[in-house]
């Protein structure tokens, strides 16, 4: 008799991520990288088959909170790499944010241990208050998972992103009224060296769950996941069953789909933008305003948030409403000053030419 559907649905997931990573992986490697290997063979710990001195296996991370979804992608990852060619660990961040947050840490990472993944690490991260508390935890998070890959010299991280955040982030964007990269939601693969994987995009919050009920998982609901205090916990709670009443079931399945979709568009034009900045620049490599102005308007913004970005902006400073300034420029030339922007750069407009510096 074979796993429950739920079960055998999250592996399934799970197997084809790390295929992938050991295709890239096996693709790229040619030497010893200089930096932190993966844990070596030890009586506990044999070598994956397939490995040689020259060619050791890949670390790959799951990232586990101890909730639900993080649990089963956990035990998901456990299973099967016992019988692919690499080894297999877990983080889980300590934010601080609650009593009894560092014994909590301590008692994934030992669940995390059962499971038999190695290295395991609870991290104390502090965060800060920049961008509000959710973006701030976010951002203490992702710091710490990257200098944990450092640390051990893992290839990736899984996280346990399910349809449901997924529909939530586009919600969320649509909110702000961001443009397509932002409703474009996560990325199944992204950060530096595609470190971060997300393998349960295309499966539910309930299915997930099941998993670890079935697999009598034992698992840490985060009151802060259904706190008012927070945007996405309306949204979760009051928002997405709302809007599912009102326009019947389906709603989260759209709204990932409208995410892919997005996707799709969002990195064509980020293509065609990157190609378009070579031709709207004169031979001292400044801005043509003329040029810029024949460029469709989607095409223009992202070469014009690509040359900021450049000058030192912070991409994550840098707002739709910023971009619009710049624009103006452009298309409403009628003699403004120059526009502040994030990061200390400014913009202005000088003899025909967009001149964008440090400030």
């Amino acid at each position: 008799m074979g796993p429950h559907p739920a079960v055998a649905a999250i592996r399934l997931a799970v197997r084809r991520v790390l295929h992938d990573v050991l295709t890239e992986h096996s693709t790229t490697h040619h030497d010893t990288p200089s930096g932190p290997q993966p844990p070596g063979p030890s009586p506990d710990r044999p070598a994956p088959l397939g490995t040689t001195p020259d060619r050791p296996a890949p670390l790959v991370l799951v990232a586990c909170s101890g909730g639900a979804d993080s649990m089963a992608l956990a035990s998901a990852l456990a299973f099967e790499a016992r019988k692919l060619d690499l080894h297999a660990g877990g983080i889980t961040v300590d934010h601080g944010l609650q009593a009894g947050s560092g014994q909590r840490a301590r008692e994934v990472a030992d669940r995390m241990t059962a499971l038999g993944l190695d290295p395991v690490e609870a991290v104390a991260v502090t965060v800060g208050r920049d961008g509000g508390p959710e973006a701030a935890a976010r951002d203490a998070r992702y710091a710490a998972l990257d200098a944990a890959a450092q640390r051990h010299g893992a290839t990736a991280i899984l996280l346990g992103h399910t349809r449901d955040d997924q529909a939530e982030t586009v919600l969320l964007g649509l909110a702000r009224g961001s443009g397509i990269r932002s409703l474009s939601g996560m990325a199944a693969v992204s950060g530096t060296a595609r470190r971060y994987r997300r393998p349960f995009l295309e499966l539910d919050r309930q299915t997930v769950r099941k998993a670890c009920i079935a697999q009598e998982l034992a698992v840490w609901d985060d009151p802060h996941n259904s706190d008012p205090a927070y945007t996405r916990s309306r949204l979760r709670h009051e928002g997405l069953p709302a809007l599912e009443k009102a326009l019947g079931k389906g709603v989260v399945e759209a709204l990932a789909r409208t995410a892919q979709l997005s996707r799709d568009d969002a990195d064509a034009l980020d293509s065609w933008a990157a190609d378009a900045e070579a031709s709207v620049r004169d031979e001292a490599g400044r801005l043509e305003c003329a040029k810029l102005f024949g460029l469709p308007p989607a095409v223009r913004r992202r070469v014009l948030r690509r040359a900021v970005i450049a000058e030192g902006a912070p991409a994550g400073s840098l707002f739709a409403r910023h971009i619009e300034e710049i624009d103006r420029l452009i298309t409403g030339w009628r003699g403004q000053g120059a526009i502040n922007l994030p990061g200390r750069v400014e913009a202005l407009r000088q003899g025909g030419r967009l001149v964008i510096r440090q400030g």
